[in-house]
């Protein structure tokens, strides 16, 4: 299996992106960039291939690329952002996907989604509903996911900024999140809380391994007493914009 990731190099206006769900605190824009950086590396170092998509300096919040598409099998289903100032951010990610190959559909107006909202998990793809992804992004998803065999179900959102900001799958398909943050855990039929709330976001690097902020110990310790191996890396400089390991990159299998 092929295994590579998208990431995009941060913006020097990093500091200047968008906060909804948090009070906003300076960003030093070196410090962010060190740390992507080192998120990369890291990826790499578990035998990830990290395809550059081309910077876009005037996107402060560009850093974020899970938020402007879709992937699903062949399939990558460009975004439509649910905030204007980030809507210009899709046609870099479009242009990379062209070229390695993937078929390309999009999000159309009055839909809105960003990709952040979306976790799939062994055909469920679960949308958040409430912030940047509105009813219509949702139905033009399940449309363009059906024929892959995908059911898409919408989950309400109204305490963090996006769905991966409140929860994430473990490799066996429990969903992690932590409690005052997740409207309702009843949704999924394994929900396991964990005790900080970065450590409701992981990335899932194989069947055995997982990429998670170093700023939830408690949560690394709870992964690694279920068998995980954690990769932890340092990304606070984007925590402090609703950030997260999962939104600075896409990972395509195939």
């Amino acid at each position: 299996m092929n295994r590579r990731t998208l990431v995009r190099r941060p913006s020097p206006r990093l500091a200047e992106g968008l906060v909804t769900h948090i009070t906003r605190s300076p960003v030093d824009p070196v410090l962010a960039l060190a740390q992507w950086e080192g998120y990369v590396a890291a990826l790499e170092a578990e035998g990830w291939e990290t395809v550059e998509v081309a910077p876009q300096d005037d996107c402060p919040d560009v850093a974020f690329v899970e938020d402007t598409v879709v992937v699903y099998g062949d399939l990558a289903v460009i975004a439509r952002p649910g905030a204007d100032e980030r809507k210009p951010e899709t046609a870099g990610t479009e242009a990379a996907l062209v070229e390695l190959g993937y078929r390309i559909a999009r999000i159309e107006a009055p839909g809105t989604l960003d990709g952040g909202d979306v976790l799939k998990h062994d055909g469920t793809v679960w949308v958040g509903l409430g912030g940047r992804t509105n009813p219509a992004g949702v139905e033009q998803l399940a449309t363009l996911l059906a024929p892959l065999g995908a059911t898409v179900l919408g989950v309400p959102l109204t305490r963090v900024l996006h769905l991966k900001s409140a929860v994430t799958a473990l490799p066996d398909g429990t969903v992690i999140g932590h409690e005052p943050l997740v409207d309702d855990p009843t949704v999924w039929e394994s929900f396991l809380p964990v005790p900080e709330e970065p450590g409701a976001h992981v990335v899932l690097l194989d069947a055995e391994t997982v990429l998670m902020s170093t700023n939830a110990p408690r949560s690394r310790a709870l992964f690694e007493e279920r068998g995980l191996r954690v990769v932890a890396v340092d990304i606070g400089e984007f925590e402090k914009l609703e950030g997260c390991v999962t939104c600075l990159s896409v990972r395509l299998r195939g």
